[in-house]
């Protein structure tokens, strides 16, 4: 059994320091914390959050040595675990995580340093950068450019004219054509990027394949989850904006531009040439059908099925997606629409199953 060292760990005071909030008063500055976990499970070297009021239980019952609240919720840390009071106890825990587990702020490679250059295939063309790491039967192809700090996990295929930039991380058996990678990307296993869209001249007599001459373009800070697949455009490029993130089993079609940091989650659809602006949250499950416009700010509830415009920071949901308040409304009254049908039936049945009834 192979046993990993505990992590050092980080003192409290710097912890503290890097969220920008005030040293609590007689904590201990010098107080050691190795790591995050939850209310329940904390240990006194754990850190912990809490920023919702159905954990008040968990949290009077910690055992963590620090935890992250906010103001409203000070007073119910136990005595023994010190409260560092912040605004945004969520990004907070996010950021003192980061520096005590930097290795888990991207994939690591699994063995770059193992084996010969003959279990990888590298074009004499490509060009790979200072401290890039290669996992055995990676495949780079010509005219390929790997920034420096890059690394490339196992079985990954990147196509002709790749381009990636510096400190990415590209998962294992992922494949990567005719695209360009902003630096700081995570490309995570399995995803398929830069492949055909899906493109046919339909007719009664067969359906004519168009070639598709486009690229996919992905900004920086970018995170693509697995078996995640982006076609290239038909004719201009497929665009990723900058610090998006891009849950596992998400299908974005040809020509489709994202803007800055939105937030697709899983297993949602996007139709060719659909226009997302900046800071756009699509939910779980959701379709979205193609040449839309969805506005800044706008956000999608799970399991949408949306056919029109979305204005500028709305929120839609339904089948089909439409304003949530409608949504709501509608819903609720077709609540009480089936509990007065399901009254009726039931007086109907009792008249009729009654002693009367045969008279």
């Amino acid at each position: 059994m192979i046993v990993l060292d505990e992590p050092a760990g980080l003192r409290l005071i710097d912890l503290v320091a890097a969220v920008g909030a005030p040293f609590p008063a007689s904590a201990d500055p010098e107080r050691m914390l190795r790591g995050g976990a939850s209310l329940e499970t904390a240990e006194p070297w754990h850190v912990a959050y809490m920023d919702d009021p159905r954990y008040a239980v968990p949290l009077c019952g910690t055992r963590a040595g620090a935890c992250i609240v906010s103001d409203r919720f000070a007073d119910m840390v136990p005595a023994e675990t010190v409260a560092v009071v912040v605004r945004d106890p969520h990004a907070a825990y996010a950021t003192m995580l980061s520096r005590l587990h930097p290795d888990l702020m991207r994939p690591q490679p699994h063995l770059p340093e193992i084996g010969t250059p003959s279990d990888r295939f590298i074009h004499p063309s490509a060009r790979i950068g200072a401290g890039v790491a290669l996992d055995p039967a990676v495949v780079i192809g010509e005219g390929v450019v790997i920034g420096a700090g890059t690394t490339v996990g196992a079985h990954a295929v990147l196509g002709p004219d790749v381009t990636i930039g510096r400190d990415c991380s590209i998962g294992a058996g992922t494949t990567l054509v005719r695209c360009d990678v902003g630096c700081r990307t995570i490309v995570h296993p399995g995803a398929r990027i830069g492949q055909d869209g899906f493109g046919f001249a339909m007719g009664a007599e067969g359906h004519l394949k168009v070639p598709q001459l486009g690229r996919v373009l992905i900004g920086t800070d970018v995170e693509i989850g697995a078996n995640t697949t982006i076609d290239r455009g038909s004719g201009r490029n497929t665009l990723i904006g900058d610090g998006t993130k891009i849950d596992n089993l998400v299908q974005i079609a040809h020509n489709v531009r994202i803007g800055r940091h939105c937030v697709i989650v899983a297993q949602v659809g996007i139709a060719g040439s659909t226009v997302l602006e900046d800071f756009v949250v699509v939910g779980v499950q959701s379709a979205i059908a193609g040449h839309l416009h969805i506005g800044r700010g706008a956000r999608l509830a799970a399991a949408s099925r949306l056919m029109r415009d979305v204005p500028s920071g709305a929120r839609w949901g339904g089948m089909p997606a439409k304003p949530i308040r409608t949504w709501f409304r509608e819903q609720t009254a077709l609540k009480t629409l089936a509990r007065r049908s399901a009254g009726r039936r039931a007086v109907e049945w009792s008249a009729s199953s009654g002693p009367d009834a045969d008279a």
